[in-house]
Protein backbone atom coordinates (compact mmCIF):
# COMPACT_ATOMS: atom_id res chain seq x y z
CA UNK A 1 0.00 0.00 0.00
CA UNK A 2 2.75 2.60 1.00
CA UNK A 3 4.53 1.30 -1.97
CA UNK A 4 1.29 2.14 -4.13
CA UNK A 5 0.96 5.44 -2.37
CA UNK A 6 4.77 6.42 -2.99
CA UNK A 7 4.61 5.16 -6.65
CA UNK A 8 1.51 7.82 -7.43
CA UNK A 9 3.11 10.86 -5.54
CA UNK A 10 6.34 10.01 -8.00
CA UNK A 11 3.83 10.03 -10.89
CA UNK A 12 2.23 12.93 -10.05
CA UNK A 13 5.28 14.99 -9.47
CA UNK A 14 6.76 13.68 -13.21
CA UNK A 15 3.85 14.81 -14.62
CA UNK A 16 3.83 18.75 -13.04
CA UNK A 17 7.57 18.81 -14.05
CA UNK A 18 6.64 17.58 -18.03
CA UNK A 19 3.76 19.98 -17.65
CA UNK A 20 5.61 22.87 -16.53
CA UNK A 21 8.21 22.07 -18.56
CA UNK A 22 6.61 22.70 -21.56
CA UNK A 23 5.62 25.77 -20.85
CA UNK A 24 9.57 27.12 -20.92
CA UNK A 25 11.27 27.56 -23.52
CA UNK A 26 14.05 25.64 -22.69
CA UNK A 27 13.17 21.63 -20.80
CA UNK A 28 15.57 20.51 -18.73
CA UNK A 29 14.92 16.60 -18.10
CA UNK A 30 15.61 15.28 -15.09
CA UNK A 31 19.04 14.14 -14.31
CA UNK A 32 20.36 15.63 -17.39
CA UNK A 33 23.96 17.56 -16.80
CA UNK A 34 23.26 20.85 -16.73
CA UNK A 35 26.97 22.20 -16.95
CA UNK A 36 26.82 23.41 -20.25
CA UNK A 37 23.47 25.84 -19.31
CA UNK A 38 25.68 28.27 -16.72
CA UNK A 39 25.86 31.57 -17.95
CA UNK A 40 23.96 34.16 -20.07
CA UNK A 41 24.26 32.45 -23.92
CA UNK A 42 21.28 30.93 -25.76
CA UNK A 43 21.38 26.83 -25.56
CA UNK A 44 19.68 24.49 -27.70
CA UNK A 45 17.89 21.62 -25.94
CA UNK A 46 15.30 19.24 -28.14
CA UNK A 47 15.58 21.74 -30.65
CA UNK A 48 14.28 25.09 -28.80
CA UNK A 49 16.42 28.14 -27.26
CA UNK A 50 16.35 30.16 -24.67
CA UNK A 51 18.20 31.12 -22.01
CA UNK A 52 17.85 29.28 -18.75
CA UNK A 53 19.31 31.07 -16.12
CA UNK A 54 16.81 33.72 -16.81
CA UNK A 55 14.09 31.83 -17.30
CA UNK A 56 12.39 33.04 -14.26
CA UNK A 57 12.62 36.34 -15.76
CA UNK A 58 11.29 35.54 -19.27
CA UNK A 59 8.04 34.10 -17.43
CA UNK A 60 7.18 37.83 -16.35
CA UNK A 61 8.55 39.64 -19.34
CA UNK A 62 8.53 37.46 -22.44
CA UNK A 63 11.32 35.76 -24.73
CA UNK A 64 11.54 39.21 -26.75
CA UNK A 65 12.11 41.24 -23.40
CA UNK A 66 14.95 38.76 -22.13
CA UNK A 67 16.65 38.67 -25.81
CA UNK A 68 16.55 42.85 -25.94
CA UNK A 69 17.97 42.78 -21.93
CA UNK A 70 20.55 40.68 -23.22
CA UNK A 71 21.45 43.18 -26.20
CA UNK A 72 21.42 46.49 -23.66
CA UNK A 73 24.35 48.68 -23.20
CA UNK A 74 24.32 50.54 -19.87
CA UNK A 75 26.76 52.64 -18.30
CA UNK A 76 26.53 52.97 -14.41
CA UNK A 77 28.77 55.76 -12.91
CA UNK A 78 29.21 55.25 -9.11
CA UNK A 79 28.95 51.99 -7.19
CA UNK A 80 28.62 53.21 -4.09
CA UNK A 81 25.03 52.27 -1.44
CA UNK A 82 23.01 52.79 -4.56
CA UNK A 83 24.92 51.90 -7.36
CA UNK A 84 26.89 48.82 -6.25
CA UNK A 85 22.78 47.30 -5.81
CA UNK A 86 21.78 48.61 -9.06
CA UNK A 87 24.55 47.23 -10.95
CA UNK A 88 23.79 43.17 -9.42
CA UNK A 89 19.89 44.22 -9.95
CA UNK A 90 20.27 45.18 -13.62
CA UNK A 91 22.80 41.97 -14.33
CA UNK A 92 20.84 39.22 -12.67
CA UNK A 93 17.80 40.60 -15.01
CA UNK A 94 19.59 40.20 -18.10
CA UNK A 95 21.23 43.12 -19.45
CA UNK A 96 23.98 41.66 -21.28
CA UNK A 97 26.97 44.54 -21.76
CA UNK A 98 27.30 46.77 -18.31
CA UNK A 99 30.25 49.52 -17.90
CA UNK A 100 30.44 50.79 -14.22
CA UNK A 101 32.34 53.66 -13.53
CA UNK A 102 33.67 54.78 -9.68
CA UNK A 103 37.32 55.68 -8.67
CA UNK A 104 36.90 55.26 -5.07
CA UNK A 105 38.33 51.73 -3.29
CA UNK A 106 36.46 49.89 -0.53
CA UNK A 107 36.49 51.83 3.43
CA UNK A 108 35.23 49.56 6.19
CA UNK A 109 32.79 52.18 6.52
CA UNK A 110 31.18 50.80 3.15
CA UNK A 111 30.26 47.66 4.67
CA UNK A 112 26.72 48.48 6.11
CA UNK A 113 25.27 49.64 2.71
CA UNK A 114 27.50 48.59 -0.68
CA UNK A 115 27.21 45.55 -2.12
CA UNK A 116 31.19 44.86 -2.59
CA UNK A 117 32.27 45.73 0.49
CA UNK A 118 33.29 43.39 3.40
CA UNK A 119 36.40 43.46 5.72
CA UNK A 120 37.99 41.18 3.27
CA UNK A 121 37.35 43.74 0.30
CA UNK A 122 38.74 46.22 2.03
CA UNK A 123 41.41 48.54 0.19
CA UNK A 124 40.29 46.79 -2.83
CA UNK A 125 39.25 49.51 -6.15
CA UNK A 126 34.92 48.89 -5.93
CA UNK A 127 34.95 48.97 -9.20
CA UNK A 128 37.40 45.52 -9.76
CA UNK A 129 36.04 43.85 -6.70
CA UNK A 130 32.00 44.50 -7.86
CA UNK A 131 33.06 43.45 -11.65
CA UNK A 132 34.43 39.61 -10.09
CA UNK A 133 30.84 39.44 -8.56
CA UNK A 134 29.03 40.53 -11.64
CA UNK A 135 30.94 38.03 -14.08
CA UNK A 136 30.38 35.41 -11.19
CA UNK A 137 26.72 35.71 -11.15
CA UNK A 138 26.69 36.24 -15.18
CA UNK A 139 29.75 34.47 -17.00
CA UNK A 140 28.75 35.73 -20.61
CA UNK A 141 28.50 39.05 -19.59
CA UNK A 142 30.50 41.80 -20.83
CA UNK A 143 31.62 43.67 -17.75
CA UNK A 144 33.55 46.78 -18.44
CA UNK A 145 35.46 48.70 -15.71
CA UNK A 146 36.81 52.62 -15.61
CA UNK A 147 38.75 52.75 -12.07
CA UNK A 148 38.28 56.81 -12.33
CA UNK A 149 35.82 59.70 -11.41
CA UNK A 150 33.39 61.42 -14.25
CA UNK A 151 34.94 64.98 -14.19
CA UNK A 152 35.48 67.78 -16.89
CA UNK A 153 38.95 65.81 -17.49
CA UNK A 154 37.43 62.24 -18.44
CA UNK A 155 34.30 63.60 -19.40
CA UNK A 156 34.89 62.31 -23.16
CA UNK A 157 36.18 58.92 -21.58
CA UNK A 158 33.50 56.98 -21.73
CA UNK A 159 31.53 57.37 -25.08
CA UNK A 160 28.42 57.86 -23.93
CA UNK A 161 26.94 58.04 -26.90
CA UNK A 162 27.11 54.13 -27.45
CA UNK A 163 25.12 52.81 -24.53
CA UNK A 164 21.68 52.47 -24.18
CA UNK A 165 20.89 54.26 -20.84
CA UNK A 166 23.44 56.25 -18.61
CA UNK A 167 22.70 56.16 -14.93
CA UNK A 168 24.04 58.30 -12.70
CA UNK A 169 24.20 57.35 -9.07
CA UNK A 170 27.30 59.75 -8.11
CA UNK A 171 27.58 61.25 -4.91
CA UNK A 172 29.31 64.36 -5.85
CA UNK A 173 27.11 67.35 -6.86
CA UNK A 174 29.35 68.63 -9.54
CA UNK A 175 30.28 65.75 -10.93
CA UNK A 176 26.79 64.53 -11.13
CA UNK A 177 26.06 67.91 -13.10
CA UNK A 178 28.69 67.54 -15.12
CA UNK A 179 26.98 64.17 -16.19
CA UNK A 180 23.57 65.07 -16.47
CA UNK A 181 24.52 68.04 -18.62
CA UNK A 182 26.77 65.94 -20.81
CA UNK A 183 24.15 63.30 -20.92
CA UNK A 184 21.33 65.15 -22.06
CA UNK A 185 22.95 67.49 -24.95
CA UNK A 186 24.15 64.27 -26.68
CA UNK A 187 20.37 63.35 -26.28
CA UNK A 188 21.34 59.71 -24.12
CA UNK A 189 18.92 58.06 -22.29
CA UNK A 190 19.14 58.74 -18.65
CA UNK A 191 18.04 58.28 -15.63
CA UNK A 192 19.21 59.56 -12.13
CA UNK A 193 19.67 58.95 -8.35
CA UNK A 194 18.93 62.00 -5.95
CA UNK A 195 19.72 61.83 -2.30
CA UNK A 196 19.57 58.68 -0.55
CA UNK A 197 21.18 59.20 2.56
CA UNK A 198 20.18 60.65 5.65
CA UNK A 199 16.69 58.88 5.37
CA UNK A 200 15.21 55.57 7.10
CA UNK A 201 12.13 54.30 5.19
CA UNK A 202 12.58 52.52 1.92
CA UNK A 203 8.91 53.04 1.42
CA UNK A 204 9.16 56.70 0.60
CA UNK A 205 11.42 56.20 -2.61
CA UNK A 206 9.73 57.60 -5.20
CA UNK A 207 10.12 57.57 -9.46
CA UNK A 208 9.62 60.52 -11.16
CA UNK A 209 10.87 64.17 -12.92
CA UNK A 210 13.50 66.12 -11.90
CA UNK A 211 11.17 69.58 -12.12
CA UNK A 212 8.07 67.81 -10.09
CA UNK A 213 10.41 66.09 -6.47
CA UNK A 214 9.98 67.60 -3.20
CA UNK A 215 11.62 66.95 0.32
CA UNK A 216 14.63 66.87 -1.61
CA UNK A 217 17.60 68.77 -1.10
CA UNK A 218 19.60 67.43 -3.44
CA UNK A 219 17.25 67.94 -6.22
CA UNK A 220 16.14 71.07 -5.61
CA UNK A 221 20.05 71.99 -6.09
CA UNK A 222 20.65 70.26 -9.21
CA UNK A 223 17.40 71.63 -10.61
CA UNK A 224 18.76 75.19 -9.90
CA UNK A 225 21.95 74.95 -11.53
CA UNK A 226 20.55 73.27 -14.54
CA UNK A 227 18.28 76.30 -14.95
CA UNK A 228 21.12 78.61 -14.88
CA UNK A 229 22.64 76.80 -17.82
CA UNK A 230 19.24 76.91 -19.32
CA UNK A 231 18.25 73.16 -19.22
CA UNK A 232 15.09 72.44 -18.48
CA UNK A 233 15.01 68.90 -20.50
CA UNK A 234 12.93 66.33 -19.10
CA UNK A 235 14.82 63.84 -16.69
CA UNK A 236 13.59 60.66 -14.31
CA UNK A 237 14.83 60.57 -11.50
CA UNK A 238 14.83 58.00 -8.04
CA UNK A 239 14.28 60.62 -4.97
CA UNK A 240 12.48 60.16 -1.95
CA UNK A 241 9.88 61.86 -0.31
CA UNK A 242 11.28 61.29 3.45
CA UNK A 243 12.62 64.61 4.71
CA UNK A 244 16.54 64.37 5.44
CA UNK A 245 17.80 63.62 9.13
CA UNK A 246 20.62 65.48 10.73
CA UNK A 247 23.40 62.91 11.74
CA UNK A 248 23.72 62.45 15.25
CA UNK A 249 27.41 63.65 15.95
CA UNK A 250 30.37 64.04 14.01
CA UNK A 251 32.50 61.11 13.41
CA UNK A 252 35.61 60.40 11.94
CA UNK A 253 34.29 60.58 8.39
CA UNK A 254 35.18 64.42 6.71
CA UNK A 255 37.94 64.52 9.08
CA UNK A 256 42.21 63.67 8.61
CA UNK A 257 41.20 60.63 10.68
CA UNK A 258 38.88 59.25 8.31
CA UNK A 259 39.31 55.74 8.03
CA UNK A 260 39.31 55.44 4.28
CA UNK A 261 42.85 53.73 2.52
CA UNK A 262 44.78 56.31 1.17
CA UNK A 263 46.28 53.77 -1.15
CA UNK A 264 44.39 51.13 -2.52
CA UNK A 265 44.68 47.33 -3.95
CA UNK A 266 44.23 46.55 -7.44
CA UNK A 267 43.40 42.80 -8.91
CA UNK A 268 46.54 41.84 -9.94
CA UNK A 269 48.00 42.70 -5.83
CA UNK A 270 49.88 45.94 -6.93
CA UNK A 271 49.06 48.74 -4.67
CA UNK A 272 48.18 51.76 -6.18
CA UNK A 273 47.41 55.51 -5.03
CA UNK A 274 43.42 55.38 -3.52
CA UNK A 275 41.48 58.02 -4.63
CA UNK A 276 39.70 59.00 -0.95
CA UNK A 277 37.12 61.78 -0.87
CA UNK A 278 35.68 61.62 2.79
CA UNK A 279 38.15 63.61 4.58
CA UNK A 280 37.64 66.42 2.18
CA UNK A 281 34.04 66.12 2.52
CA UNK A 282 32.50 69.32 4.98
CA UNK A 283 29.57 67.20 6.22
CA UNK A 284 28.67 63.25 5.87
CA UNK A 285 25.50 62.11 6.23
CA UNK A 286 24.13 58.73 8.12
CA UNK A 287 22.91 56.35 5.34
CA UNK A 288 21.83 52.59 5.54
CA UNK A 289 21.03 49.71 3.50
CA UNK A 290 17.71 49.59 3.20
CA UNK A 291 17.15 53.16 1.73
CA UNK A 292 20.09 52.86 -0.28
CA UNK A 293 19.88 49.51 -2.13
CA UNK A 294 16.07 50.55 -2.37
CA UNK A 295 17.21 53.44 -4.70
CA UNK A 296 19.63 51.43 -7.05
CA UNK A 297 16.81 48.98 -7.27
CA UNK A 298 14.55 51.31 -8.49
CA UNK A 299 16.92 52.99 -10.42
CA UNK A 300 17.45 49.17 -12.53
CA UNK A 301 13.81 48.91 -12.39
CA UNK A 302 13.60 52.03 -14.97
CA UNK A 303 15.66 50.65 -17.79
CA UNK A 304 14.40 46.74 -17.21
CA UNK A 305 10.74 48.37 -17.18
CA UNK A 306 11.78 50.77 -20.57
CA UNK A 307 13.44 47.71 -22.68
CA UNK A 308 10.48 45.78 -21.62
CA UNK A 309 8.13 48.95 -23.54
CA UNK A 310 10.33 48.84 -26.23
CA UNK A 311 10.29 45.37 -27.61
CA UNK A 312 7.22 45.26 -27.47
CA UNK A 313 5.94 44.78 -24.18
CA UNK A 314 4.99 40.81 -22.59
CA UNK A 315 4.16 39.70 -25.89
CA UNK A 316 6.95 40.58 -27.65
CA UNK A 317 5.27 42.20 -30.58
CA UNK A 318 8.41 44.79 -31.29
CA UNK A 319 7.59 48.60 -31.26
Amino acid sequence: MRQAVRDAAGGRNRYRAARNCSRLDVCVRLGDDTADLAGGRQVAIEGRTGTPMFQRSELLLGPTTVKALWGTRVILFGVGGVGSWCAEALVRSGVGHLAIVDSDSVCITNVNRQLQATPATVGRIKVEVLARRLREISPDAEIVVFPIAYDESTSDSFGLERYDYVLDAIDSLSHKLGLIRKALSLGCRLYSSMGASARLDPTKVRVGSLWKTRDCPLAMRVRKRLRKHGITTALTVVYSEELPMESLETSDCGTPACHCPRRAIAESGEEVEGHEWCSSKAYINGSIMPVVATFGMSLASLVIRDVLERSGGREGKGP
